[in-house]
């Protein structure tokens, strides 16, 4: 069986099963096939941050400390476009054409470029207007502020490429083509990293930008990216062909795509919002232990694509499986996604709990730092487990158009991280409690999610 030949175009009496491999094809090898060109094109993505992060080291602590403000909203940028909204979108797509409606299907990827255009255009409004008032409040001042602003307007006057690059790559991803928007991201990727960096630093000749070279790279990139994904949908190679010449706005096509999408959103705001106020509780410890949980935490990082990429392989399979009635083999999927990326990414977790100087002496020999890297990892590190079922069942999720419970388990773990850090740092209590916290809110997180899947009906 080969996952990338093209969907058959038969007579709409055909029952979908015959039609589509992906409703009858063993489980577990057709998540490997279609999770394998995913998380290469993601860990190269997260790779095109730590190459980011190091030329602009290059050009400055100040400029450091002003990447720093503006990251969270960058990865809100990307996480809303690409997992929440991108989800609903892959949803949609693939429930349409698991009940054998292509044109239902084509129908819906338009009206999701439509809602990929706004939503970018909302991002560009909002931090060229309000970018100044959101870093100052992250406690940006002076040389850092300016150094961030320069960054932020150059990348958010294109939120629109970022937007579309995800949104588009979401509708092929929803026929249960992975191969075309991997290689578009890993593209997208080398792109920015040689873009950025010239005119970042003034390379091959060209001008030194400083900060607003860098954000050239990533804006060049993504408008690139965006461009061929069009190009690529509207020319007819993909799996559904857009028709532009029959379309017509259709509220209930917004609708089956913002009913997942929408909701979805609030999960990476939880994200970053657990994310920023763990890391003010925790800088009230000093720099040691704040530097000893960002280890940790970039290593998460770089975990996460493992869970996205199991996650998002199994939404055009659930999702297929819901349009065509297989309800059992929708779960199924979703179980599978979810032990799979749980198993591997439970595993790196143990072995950096047990051996944390694996990961730890890559970056500093700080006995203080080590020291509380190590903390972190031996007491978070065997919750990675929970971590990577839940963040991959709230994509399957996303396939059966039922995300209430996994947002749900999504604030249960913000209230636990912000609450229970704010009274443990109130008591004055340890630092090694707070990445006990960290763990009980993965493992409370993963195990709501599956809960959630459990109790939750799926179908009509």
């Amino acid at each position: 069986m080969t996952i990338d030949a093209p969907l058959d175009v038969r007579p709409a009496a055909v029952p979908p099963a015959a039609v589509n491999s992906l409703l009858m094809a063993p489980i577990l090898p057709t998540l490997l096939q279609l999770a394998i060109p995913n998380t290469i094109a993601m860990f190269g993505t997260a790779l095109v941050a730590v190459a980011e992060t190091s030329y602009i080291g290059r050009l400055g602590t100040e400029p450091l400390a002003g990447i720093a403000l503006v990251f969270p909203f960058v990865m809100l940028t990307q996480m809303m476009s690409a997992g929440a909204m991108g989800g609903g979108v892959s949803s949609a797509i693939s429930r349409a054409l698991g009940a054998g409606n292509r044109d239902r299907a084509a129908t819906l990827a338009l009206h999701a470029a439509i809602i990929g255009l706004c939503a970018g255009l909302f991002f560009t409004v909002m931090m060229l207007t309000l970018g100044r008032q959101f870093y100052s409040l992250l406690g940006g001042r002076g040389d850092v502020l300016e150094q961030a602003m320069q960054y932020s307007h150059v990348l958010f006057s294109g939120a629109v490429s970022i937007w579309l690059v995800n949104t588009l790559a979401s509708v092929v991803r929803g026929t249960g083509d992975m191969r075309v928007p991997s290689l578009t991201l890993i593209a997208t990727a080398i792109v920015q990293v040689a873009v950025g960096g010239g005119f970042g630093l003034g390379l091959f000749g060209l001008p030194k930008l400083g900060m607003a070279g860098v954000a050239t790279g990533q804006l060049t990139a993504f408008t690139l990216g965006a461009i061929f994904l069009a190009w690529y949908l509207a020319s007819g190679r993909s799996r559904l062909k857009l028709n532009f010449s029959t379309f017509t706005f259709q509220r209930d096509m917004f609708f089956d795509i913002l009913k997942v999408g929408a909701v979805s959103c609030l999960s990476p705001l939880q994200t970053v919002l657990t994310i920023l106020i763990f890391t003010k509780i925790l800088a009230s410890f000093g720099t040691e232990t704040l530097a000893g949980y960002g280890m940790g935490s970039r290593l998460e990082f770089l975990l996460t694509p493992i869970a996205f990429a199991f996650g998002v392989a199994s939404v055009p399979m659930v999702g297929m499986a819901m349009g065509a009635g297989l309800v059992a083999r929708a779960r199924q999927v979703a179980w599978t996604a979810g032990a799979a990326s749980s198993l591997i990414v439970g595993l790196i977790g143990v072995v950096v709990a047990i051996w944390p100087a694996l990961w730890v002496s890559l970056f500093t020999s700080d006995p203080g730092v080590t020291t509380a890297a190590n903390s972190y990892f031996a007491l978070a590190g065997p919750a990675f487990a929970f971590f990577g079922m839940g963040a991959c069942l709230y994509f399957s999720s996303q396939g059966a158009a039922k995300v209430g419970g996994p947002v749900l388990a999504g604030t249960a773990r913000l209230l636990l991280v912000g609450l229970g850090g704010w009274w443990l740092a109130s008591s004055g209590a340890p630092a090694w409690t707070l990445f006990v916290l960290v763990g009980a809110a993965m493992v409370v997180y993963g195990l709501g999610t599956a809960l959630s899947i459990r109790l939750t009906r799926w179908g009509k």
